[in-house]
């Protein structure tokens, strides 16, 4: 087993609603939101956890792959894959976003090698930044107020505020791939992007949050758009 390359994969996370991130402050204030947004304690501006990415990713690809069920809608694991070592797909999964195995699976961790994807935070892009504070003085944040309606009375009960990234904004994604000898793992990576964007990143995406597109995407440097508009999710073999 041997590693020949990392490769990195960066580009642009474009909101095309507003996203909700939350930042676990069970601590409601007077005159504040009752679930405001993750944000950076040096700058006080709202960032995309890495780990948001790769758990929305893996979720999608163990999807679209089947693997949800032979998991009971645990995480895909090592113990999963031992039942079916031959089962490609859920074995590609493992590789890229890694897992806990027991000590009975040495065998197969042996096998599949170390985890392959890193998922970086991503802050919000700085020329992105410049531009809302310079041309139209944009707030990166803002205040959402949701209720739910009686369906008898039709009135609004049980407000909430929930604060969201807006629509818009911009932020610097980042990724790096480690390429062993014999691996092939990119076009699944892309999958995993292309899937997210068909779906929602964040809380309330039934509700219309989370939106994304992904831009600018260049892989070492070359640009990878055509190839990552290339992927069709659902005309390729599950």
């Amino acid at each position: 087993m041997q590693l020949t390359q990392i490769q990195k994969i960066i580009g642009t996370i474009v909101l095309q609603s507003g996203l909700h991130i939350g930042a676990g402050d069970s601590e409601m204030r007077i005159g504040g939101t009752d679930s405001p947004v993750i944000k950076d304690p040096l700058t006080g501006q709202p960032y995309i956890p890495g780990s948001s990415l790769k758990g929305k990713i893996r979720s999608l690809l163990e999807w679209r792959h089947g693997l949800v069920l032979a998991a009971e809608g645990s995480p895909y694991s090592f113990k999963h894959l031992a039942k079916d070592e031959n089962n490609s797909t859920g074995r590609a999964v493992i590789k890229l976003f890694g897992s806990a195995p027991e000590k009975t699976e040495d065998q197969l961790v042996t096998s599949i090698g170390p985890t392959r994807l890193a998922f970086w935070d991503c802050p919000l892009n700085s020329d992105w930044k410049k531009e809302a504070a310079d041309s139209r003085n944009l707030l990166t944040t803002e205040v959402k107020s949701e209720n739910s309606i009686n369906r008898i009375a039709g009135t609004a009960e049980h407000p909430r505020f929930i604060e969201r990234v807006i629509a818009g904004a911009r932020f610097d994604f980042t990724l790096t791939l480690k390429v062993l000898k014999g691996d092939n793992l990119l076009d699944t990576v892309l999958l995993g992007l292309r899937l997210l964007e068909l779906d929602s990143l964040g809380g309330s995406g039934s509700r219309g949050y989370g939106k994304i597109k992904f831009a600018e995407l260049e892989l070492n440097g070359t640009d990878l758009m055509e190839q990552f508009h290339a992927i069709t999710p659902f005309n390729q073999t599950a």
